[in-house]
């Protein structure tokens, strides 16, 4: 084997394409592989440390309560309480240490699930093509490139053909550039001017080749500008809604720690305890597990997904695409099975023609870029002779103009022979064929037209149709470009048929009972898709070409998407545009696609989905990985994603409720009682307790209700029932404390024993009201809640007969106590369901009803 040469290709270094060619390597052994892995590291553009669990574990302790705690603790410590020292630093280890386990354990599960369709290259080791990940590609390696990969690190070429690589990434150049092997001169020291080289991040748009390495990870052109160039995907619906949670919280605590440190100070009350009652007040408020309930739901998601063959690649995108109410696609291969066949090929007066078959098959066989379907049509015909045919270059497809052209000879026969889309292709002609051997004769407006007709009547039959056309070139015309892309003469039609997915239809119905909208997102002519809507039954609101999409605006498009169901003839810019205007209008935007014309919309997308047999750079930027190509797998995903976000409602909806209410009482409790209303460590041993019974909450059946229509994180719907279910917390709570003084004569002990004992007990059952919509009798929770739920409660009525109430300075109530607490939890259960039923049907509803009818009357 040949080792890697000396530095050049080795090490990367300013303008290294200037230096000279590479050998004509057969690639790296294993061994030096390795040898090359150790001394250069991954290829990957940011180096993740993983650190020790110790260190992760330690991180945990950053959150600024857990520090604020610390603070306290430390505090008592030094004033000789060290009891409570103890107490407060083992209620915040128990706390951190739930949360941290949980989630470690997801996000290990999720990642191991992502690794299995991380992107990999073909490279030459011992001799033989092997597919490795490309983060083990070392300078060096020979890689094996073809259209639609991504080139995983920057490299010298060392064979190609027909090279076209978009490297507007790092240059800014909107069309492909070719690529060739070669020494350049001494002046191209510009990265645009190294034609000899392909750098990390370009597409390829045709053609092949073999790369070897030069470098890789940060020492890669890209690895120099990532940070100024790599831009990471916009926040998702979910993650707004999530972070304005957040603000919403914060501003709540503030306010009441505020509002209970003035009023202990103006008491005269002890500083060092009005400041640790304000510090587990704040704590009590906080829903410090809610990052733990997101990660475990989401992996719980994630690990469903992956049992249907969906690989997750970002947790997040499971909650988008439950909340997902528009799903853009494309036609081939997702509403169709993609097994293209060749229909038909017709001349100018629409006969059936060998001569257009024979051109097309030039085309098709001497093309260099990915294969489309549409390729593969046409060389499945093998009664075609091209014998004698050779090719001389190639003008790759490209998503703007919408054609391939090649230029062949044979004897002294030399054309250029062009396919693509058939407007495109017609409006380059001047002349069509009236027979294979008669001459060409003018092409004239009437006759144009007529040709257009033609071709929408093979579209109208469901037909993919392209354009077909050649002229004569010079013997010595060596080299074909745009430019020669003119004064053709049109020979005729190939048209295709492709038939639906079997199952398709029934998937978008489902999906449309689900409450998402499916729109096609197509290059195709929009007869043909309008056709196929037809087919799958899917009703077509409206249709937008790509000519009509170039002339509008941001506003305009906007306007209209709403209310559009096919978009047709559009390319990569434009198919992006829509869903940032989807997106614009507030919905939820999916994206399913598998081209490298996909790549935009998919990072756009709030969920980006492709297939495992997708190109490279589409599986890069997407969220999500399909193993098989199928709808209802994609309906099941939407199922999925509402059962994840409909748990971590129920968390959140407890934590705005009972926890709310709770800390509401403690601060107007302040006001008249003599004494705290909790002590500090009684606020937080009820807080780890009341945690540990809601992590079994990602766990939780979710009601076949909550799977109908998607749902967003809606702060308005938080906060009204925040307010509704804190006031009947409060007055539970001040009921509490009525018996407690009045009817039971409590001292300050008991009064905290029962006060901690029925706020516990309350907002932990409380969670068998909130957790569904209907009827908590009819809607059976998981085993495990119940068993988790009902052992925190029977713990809570230990407590107090235990060694341990000494350390929490509890004491046993009396046996009359306990009739209160039936009573009293039995009123609050009930009163919690009848302001539920009154929270949905009055105060719930109006608001999203507005919405509803706001968006549906704006999207027509």
């Amino acid at each position: 084997m040949n080792p890697p040469t000396s530095t050049p290709f080795t090490a990367a270094a300013s303008s290294w394409w200037l230096g000279p060619e590479p050998p004509a390597t057969t690639g790296l052994s294993q061994a030096q592989a390795r040898e090359a892995l150790a001394r250069f590291g991954p290829n990957v553009l940011e180096i993740r440390q993983d650190k020790a669990v110790v260190l992760q574990f330690a991180a945990r302790f950053r959150n600024p309560l857990v520090l604020t705690l610390l603070v306290a603790s430390a505090v008592s410590a030094a004033t000789g309480d060290v009891m409570n020292f103890v107490i407060i630093m083992a209620m915040v280890l128990l706390s951190v240490a739930l949360d941290f386990v949980l989630e470690h354990r997801a996000t290990r599960a999720v990642e191991q699930l992502s690794a299995s369709v991380a992107l990999r290259a073909t490279v030459v080791r011992d001799g033989q093509p092997q597919v490795i990940p490309v983060a083990a590609l070392v300078p060096g390696d020979v890689v094996l490139l073809s259209a639609g990969d991504r080139v995983p690190a920057d490299g010298r070429l060392v064979v190609a053909l027909d090279f076209f690589v978009n490297q507007g990434l790092l240059t800014g150049e909107s069309y492909p550039v070719e690529k060739r092997p070669g020494v350049l001169g001494a002046d191209a020291t510009e990265l645009q001017q190294a034609l000899n080289a392909a750098f990390m991040g370009s597409t390829v748009v045709s053609g092949s080749a073999s790369l070897c390495v030069v470098a890789t990870g940060a020492s890669t052109a890209l690895g120099e500008v990532a940070h100024s160039i790599l831009v990471d995907p916009a926040a998702t619906a979910f993650e707004h809604g999530m972070h304005r949670f957040g603000l919403l919280l914060t501003r709540i605590t503030l306010l009441l720690v505020l509002f209970v440190m003035l009023v202990n100070l103006t008491l005269h009350r002890p500083l060092l305890d009005s400041f640790l009652f304000a510090v587990a007040l704040a704590v009590g408020l906080t829903p410090e597990l809610l990052p733990m309930v997101v990660s475990v739901t989401l992996s719980r998601g994630a690990m469903r997904m992956a049992r249907r063959r969906v690989i997750v690649k970002r947790m997040v995108a499971i909650h988008d695409l439950g909340a997902m109410d528009v799903l853009c696609t494309d036609k081939t291969g997702t509403l169709t099975e993609a097994t293209i066949s060749l229909a038909r090929c017709v001349d100018a007066q629409g006969q059936d023609s060998t001569r257009v078959l024979m051109l097309a098959y030039l085309n098709s066989v001497f093309e260099s870029g990915l294969k489309s379907p549409l390729d593969s049509a046409i060389l499945a015909r093998h009664d075609v002779d091209v014998t004698g045919w050779r090719k001389v270059d190639e003008v790759p497809f490209d998503f703007e103009r919408r054609r391939v052209s090649v230029l062949v000879d044979r004897g002294d026969a030399r054309w250029l022979v062009v396919k693509g889309a058939p407007d495109d292709v017609l409006a380059l002609c001047s002349r069509h064929e009236q027979g294979a051997t008669d001459a060409p004769v003018s092409l004239d407006a009437l006759t144009r037209q007529t040709l257009r007709e033609r071709c929408h009547g093979l579209e109208r039959e469901g037909l993919r149709v392209l354009g077909v056309a050649w002229r004569a070139v010079p013997p010595d015309h060596a080299h074909a470009d745009v430019r020669d892309e003119r004064d053709l003469v049109f020979a005729g039609f190939a048209a295709f048929i492709d038939p639906p997915r079997p199952g398709a239809g029934a998937a978008l119905a489902a999906l449309a009972r689900s409450g998402v909208a499916v729109k096609i997102v197509s290059g195709d002519s929009e007869l043909v898709t309008q056709h196929l809507c037809s087919l799958l039954k899917l009703p077509v609101k409206g249709v937008l070409t790509g000519q009509e999409i170039a002339h509008m605006d941001e506003a305009a498009l906007r306007a209209r998407v709403g209310r559009t169901t096919l978009f047709c003839r559009v390319n990569p810019t434009q198919k992006n545009r829509i869903i940032l205007a989807l997106k614009a209008r507030g919905h939820v935007v999916g994206y399913l696609g598998d081209g490298v014309n996909d790549a935009p919309p998919l990072h756009s997308a709030d969920v980006g989905i492709t297939v495992d047999s997708a190109v490279d750079v589409a599986r890069e930027v997407a969220d999500m990985v399909m193993l098989d190509h199928d709808l209802a797998v994609l309906h099941d995903g939407v199922l999925e994603g509402r059962r994840t976000f409909g748990n971590v409602m129920k968390y959140i909806m407890m934590g705005t409720s009972s926890n709310v209410g709770n800390m509401v009482s403690m601060a107007g409790a302040s006001l008249f009682l003599p004494f705290l209303p909790m002590l500090p460590t009684q606020i937080l041993l009820n807080n780890v307790l009341y945690d540990l019974s809601q992590s079994a909450l990602p766990l939780d059946r979710v009601d076949a209700s909550d799977l109908r229509r998607p749902r967003a994180l809606d702060m308005v719907f938080i906060q009204r029932y925040m307010w509704l279910f804190g006031l009947i917390s409060s007055a539970f709570d001040a009921l509490t404390f009525w018996i407690l003084l009045r009817v039971l004569h409590a001292n300050e002990r008991l009064f905290h024993t029962g006060w901690f004992i029925e706020s516990l007990v309350t907002q932990v059952l409380v969670v068998f009201v909130i957790r569904t919509r209907g009827r908590p009798w009819a809607s059976r929770p998981s085993a495990v809640l119940v068993a988790v739920s009902l052992g925190v409660v029977l713990v809570a009525l230990a407590l107090p007969f235990t060694p341990l109430s000494a350390l929490f300075q509890l004491e046993p109530p009396p046996p009359v106590f306990f009739a209160w607490l039936a009573g009293l939890v039995l009123a609050y259960l009930a009163l919690a369901e009848g302001g539920k039923r009154f929270f949905h049907a009055r105060l719930a509803p109006r608001g999203l009803r507005a919405r509803r009818a706001a968006r549906s009357g704006a999207d027509g």
